[in-house]
């Protein structure tokens, strides 16, 4: 009898399967994707970080919401943490330690959230560098590198939000700053500072409510749609892989979707919430309570924002004292000049980068094999550049930390962080360019004389040589990866040497695409060589 019931509950289900199958053609699309290829490579799993923290964040962020009071009311305490008893406060605030005291479990999601959103922008962050670095943005990845551009923005502005929410000392001191910076904008500034806050900040009791809807739905909505947009471009256009033995443009190696790439993903998901979790038990972060509510006139030392937005900080830190008064408004552009232009230009560049790369070289070509770093030494050069820029910026942040650890005046610190401003990207840039193109001579030597064997011969006239020996194959493959002679850019000639707009523009872009790529004038043979000598040495071997 159970046997007869088993049978008949599997050809239920058999008939379910086929008839979702007759209707949606499930059958097709698994036997389709079930098997395709994904590289294998420890720096393809940044971006599994990113995304695995976002779910995570998810999934904290609901129990969270159903104890969090999204409101600017203001009561007494009269909870369980007694230091702050008999203290007034609002009721988001009052919640955050109601959350955090008295309820099971509140203070580790809380926690857990936190620690989430950190590695979250951290991962969304080395994720962008390894691509960068790589050119995995090259033609046909342009539209997700924008998406990811943009995610990295929505990701920040997440962040600040939910940071700003528990309306705690150190989060009102951020929001005043925010209004500081909607304020410094010339015209709008007033009427945009009154619309976000409702009325003036901080007494309008309107804000917590709208700063929680965008926190909860507005951002998170975009961030899920720009997130699946980014993997469904991802799942069409194939993966990227790092060149070597037998790689080709069109076609990728890797482990099958299922079960191999399924199973690790289900397991890294699982190890990442296990990290999370243990650094929300072990290692504390962001504690309110020891802050106490928002008061205008009160202002922790060492307040420190969360490490994304730091750089914004540091350049409000370090920007001189100017205005400019002008038919009668100010303008502050020691506000405005490091707030509102600095970042959005930073974000912009970031955005058009591979647009500019590809309008230098002149590539169109599709791509699907990644760059080694030190190949395209300019590009690096200018990642490089752009971390020194960002991580003095960062350190700026802290400058009063800094001067009290160590004991020197503040305005020391202020003028090291000015100066680094212009320096560190400079210096930067030039060592990390000699740099690659020392390697590039070195892998230059080691596809000419081969790799050290540790052999040492004695040749008939008593004189001791070292012996080379061919590089392996996976080797060699790597070796001969290199920026392709043909992108660069003769100078242009024209029969009449008139300064027309024409004749200015190709100039320049030739001018640009020879700092991109022609290395001979550095480095003889580095990045470039002679392609049709290292051709017939390769057919030789």
């Amino acid at each position: 009898m159970a046997g007869r019931k088993g049978g008949a509950k599997a050809e239920r289900l058999e008939r379910l399967a086929w008839g979702v199958n007759d209707r949606l053609g499930s059958t097709a699309f698994l036997q389709a994707n079930l098997r395709k290829a994904f590289p294998k490579h420890w720096s393809f799993l940044l971006g599994e970080i990113a995304l695995y923290s976002f779910v995570i964040l998810l999934i904290t962020g609901v129990y969270l919401t159903l104890f969090f009071k999204p409101s600017g009311a203001v009561l007494i305490y009269d909870g369980s943490y007694a230091p702050l008893n008999g203290v007034r406060m609002s009721e988001a605030y009052a919640s955050t330690l109601h959350l955090t005291f008295d309820v099971r479990g509140g203070l580790l999601m809380r926690q857990i959230h936190h620690w989430a959103a950190i590695v979250f922008l951290a991962a969304i962050t080395i994720h962008l560098l390894r691509i960068f670095f790589t050119g995995a943005f090259r033609k046909p990845r342009e539209i997700n590198w924008l998406i990811g551009t943009t995610l990295f923005a929505l990701a920040l502005a997440e962040g600040f939000a939910g940071y700003s929410l528990p309306d705690d000392l150190l989060s009102g001191t951020g929001l005043r700053i925010f209004e500081g910076i909607l304020l410094s904008m010339p015209v709008v500034g007033t009427y945009l500072a009154l619309w976000a806050f409702g009325g003036q900040f901080p007494s309008s009791e309107d804000f917590i409510p709208r700063l929680f809807t965008v926190h909860i739905l507005l951002v998170p909505g975009l961030l899920l749609a720009l997130i699946t947009a980014h993997l469904m471009i991802l799942w069409h256009q194939t993966h990227t892989q790092w060149p070597g033995r037998g790689r080709r443009e069109r076609a990728v190696h890797g482990e099958p979707t299922f079960p191999h790439f399924a199973a690790q993903s289900a397991s890294y998901f699982l190890f990442t919430f296990g990290v999370l979790a243990g650094l929300a038990a072990f290692a504390q972060v962001n504690p309110v309570w020891l802050y106490g509510p928002y008061e205008p006139d009160e202002v922790s030392f060492g307040s420190q924002p969360d490490w994304y937005v730091g750089f914004l900080e540091g350049s409000l830190r370090i920007m001189p004292r100017l205005e400019t008064n002008l038919f009668g408004h100010t303008i502050m552009w020691n506000v405005l000049v490091p707030a509102v232009v600095l970042p959005g230009v930073f974000f912009t560049l970031i955005a058009l980068y591979p647009f500019v790369e590809r309008w230098a070289t002149g590539d169109e070509r599709v791509h699907h094999l990644l760059d080694r770093p030190r190949n395209a030494a300019t590009r690096t050069a200018i990642g490089a550049a752009v971390i020194a820029w960002y991580g003095n910026l960062w350190a700026a942040g802290g400058n009063d930390v800094i001067a009290w650890a160590f004991d020197i005046p503040l305005f020391w610190t202020t003028w090291f962080f000015r100066a680094g401003f212009f320096v560190a990207p400079l210096l930067a840039f030039t060592i990390t360019r000699r740099v690659c193109l020392s390697l590039q001579r070195r892998d230059l030597r080691q596809r000419e004389e081969g790799v050290e064997s540790g052999l040492i011969s004695l040749s008939p006239e008593g004189g001791f040589h070292e012996r080379h020996e061919r590089p392996s194959d996976e080797r060699e493959a790597l070796l001969r990866t290199r920026r392709p002679e043909e992108l660069v850019a003769p100078y242009p000639r024209h029969l009449i040497p008139l300064p027309t707009p024409d004749r200015a523009r190709a100039q320049v872009r030739t001018r640009v695409n020879r700092f991109y790529l022609n290395y001979q004038s550095e480095s003889h043979g580095g990045g470039q060589g002679d392609l049709r000598r290292d051709s017939r040495r390769h057919d030789d071997r």
